[in-house]
């Protein structure tokens, strides 16, 4: 993977994309797609017409990019995202987060939906990732070294901003929703995680588990954006729950907590 694999995908994009660094940038995981308070848009594009990128795969992920303002600020949501899993490299999973730093974004939220893990979470809490656990150790930083992209040995203490994080908590409180720290422990997918793993992923200290976020998280951090991640408990993870696991519980948590996150974005955006 090299900057030189995305020149396409960046050529293909409306001018206006880059003609004025964003405020933020935002990816959109399951079913966060709909949880944006637009003033104007400005641009959108299918990913479909993104090369490398392409028709979002899984269900709940919209699959567009929009350049939008909101309160006077310029947002970039990616509307969906790729994952390992679905087994088509790296470069379209840190895509979205090469196309900010080429825009001169300097901040990134990043959404997700998560198992629960922790005894106190339940569906519909919301999760501010104070860290994460690699449990794969899949990293898209693996291979040749590019300056572009920041050190070969970026530092990861602190992936995620805690001026960030205290901007969503100040959302949360201020809306009355139910929010922790926590931390975030990423599998490769697509398989849900056994009962036995999740009791060892909450042995090492972890809240909530999914199969996103870390990647994008560790590629924008190495390059110098600030980054801040939430978390949608969707469903409670393998053996802390009794029912068996499907994406379809999590979109329709996600349907169901739609207002919230709707809110949530909307109020972080307006403390940018």
């Amino acid at each position: 993977m090299a900057p030189s694999d995305f020149d396409q995908a960046a050529g293909c994009l409306p001018d206006e994309c880059f003609r004025i660094p964003p405020d933020l940038g935002i990816m959109l995981g399951s079913g966060w797609g709909d949880a944006l308070a637009m003033d104007e848009c400005l641009v959108r594009v299918p990913y479909a017409d993104i090369p490398m990128l392409g028709r979002a795969t899984v269900p709940g992920h919209a699959g567009e990019l929009i350049v939008y303002v909101r309160e006077g600020k310029r947002i970039v949501a990616w509307c969906g995202r790729r994952h390992w899993y679905e087994g088509a490299g790296w470069e379209s999973v840190v895509l979205p987060v090469e196309i900010l730093r080429r825009m001169g974004a300097e901040k990134l939220l990043v959404t997700n939906a998560a198992g629960g893990i922790n005894s106190a979470l339940k569906a519909g809490d919301f999760v501010a990732v104070k860290d994460h656990i690699n449990i794969v150790g899949l990293n898209p930083l693996i291979g040749a070294h590019h300056a572009e992209w920041g050190s070969r040995f970026p530092d990861m203490t602190e992936v995620y901003s805690r001026p960030l994080i205290e901007k969503l908590h100040a959302c949360a409180n201020r809306l009355d929703l139910r929010m922790m720290d926590g931390v975030y422990a990423f599998t490769a997918g697509p398989c849900y995680e056994t009962p036995a793993e999740v009791r060892a992923y909450k042995q090492q200290g972890a809240d909530v588990v999914g199969m996103s976020t870390v990647p994008e998280a560790v590629f924008a951090h190495a390059c110098g954006i600030k980054v801040a991640a939430v978390s949608l408990v969707s469903n409670l993870a393998a053996g802390i729950g009794h029912a068996p696991l499907s994406h379809q519980e999590v979109i329709d948590a996600a349907e169901c907590a739609k207002p919230r996150m709707r809110s949530l974005i909307d109020g972080f955006v307006a403390r940018l």
